[in-house]
């Protein structure tokens, strides 16, 4: 299927993506796997939550800890332009059928939940409490520095049908990955802040989320984390990299919480803030698109992904593979 043309005009504004929850089965763990180790300031916490933010940001969290018997995904957040947004937005997915509700959400208004073709739960809010800048006080940087939440990625049982969702309400394709034999996308992604990606959409068993990615200053910061992680009992918590990729640039790292969530540490790509910006193509066995030196992916990052709360995941029927590393 070919990209399809930029909607300049959607249905309603979102800014950028804001925020994930994740639920993890031992907050303690958790919290000395993003606090002590990665570095995210704690802006709240009780017996059952961990709010987090990085060191860049002003919106009281990019990150939810919510304590659950099992590890999964709650929901996935965008913020929009503004609160009139946000009934645009109910009023569109109702009537293309989606379920839509108000819920109430700590530290944000409004806040509504629907779900996106594949019944992936996503929220969208306009305001949220707004905490002092931080940027400033470096005695508070650790681990691997993070400055912000950049973008998630997910598994998509059908590329094609999740670009085609998006880009109707306004995300934008930067790169892609096609399938040279049936025409067919195998990843895609798509932006609304002027980066890479806001999210993006990898084929496989889905729809279930494959990482969650941060921005650090340098690619220094992922050398500083491996040499923290791999002394301190997380050596086989680190899954690929490091790395630059080739799609998107970017050096890049992959590891795994305790509960197995995949994070992504980020930085070095590149500014797509054109609304005439043509998306780049890469063919699926180009060994450079993983990685721009040649290394293939382990074979754990084409299938472990984690599941969304109440969501049961589909099998793609797409056959074509990229090259896999044995």
């Amino acid at each position: 299927m070919p990209i399809p043309a930029p909607n300049l005009y959607p249905p309603f504004n979102i800014i950028r993506l804001s925020h994930v929850v994740f639920g993890v089965t031992d907050l303690a763990a958790s919290r000395a796997f993003y606090v002590d180790t990665l570095g995210l300031q704690v802006t709240d916490e009780d017996d059952r939550h961990i709010f987090l933010r990085a060191m860049e940001e002003r919106g009281h969290h990019s990150v939810v800890l919510v304590k659950t018997p099992e590890a999964n995904v709650r929901s996935l957040a965008f913020k929009l332009f503004d609160e009139g947004e946000l009934d645009k937005a109910h009023d569109w997915f109702e009537a293309e059928g989606h379920s839509v509700e108000w819920v109430e959400r700590p530290y944000q208004g409004r806040t509504l939940r629907t779900h996106d073709c594949f019944g992936m739960p996503i929220e969208f809010y306009f305001r949220m409490d707004r905490l002092e800048p931080i940027h400033q006080k470096y005695a508070l940087y650790h681990g691997v520095k993070p400055l912000r939440i950049d973008h998630f990625n997910c598994f998509a049982s059908d590329v094609d049908k999740a670009v085609e969702f998006y880009n109707r309400i306004g995300f934008r394709v930067t790169e892609y990955t096609e399938d040279e034999e049936s025409g067919r996308l195998w990843a895609a992604w798509t932006h609304r802040k002027g980066g890479v990606h806001d999210i993006a959409f990898t084929n496989g068993l889905g729809p279930r989320l494959h990482h969650t990615a941060f921005w650090v200053p340098t690619p220094l910061n992922i050398i500083d984390l491996l040499d923290l992680m791999s002394t301190t009992g997380y050596v086989a918590n680190i899954e690929r990299g490091p790395g630059r990729h080739g799609i998107s640039n970017a050096f890049f790292l992959y590891i795994l919480d305790p509960d197995g969530h995949r994070i992504e540490i980020y930085c070095s790509d590149y500014q797509t803030v054109d609304s005439d910006l043509e998306a780049i193509r890469w063919d699926l066995k180009d060994p450079q698109r993983q990685t721009l030196w040649g290394a293939p992916a382990p074979r754990s990052w084409f299938e472990h992904g984690s599941r969304f709360q109440d969501v049961e995941p589909v099998a793609s029927d797409m056959k074509a593979t990229p090259i896999i590393a044995p």
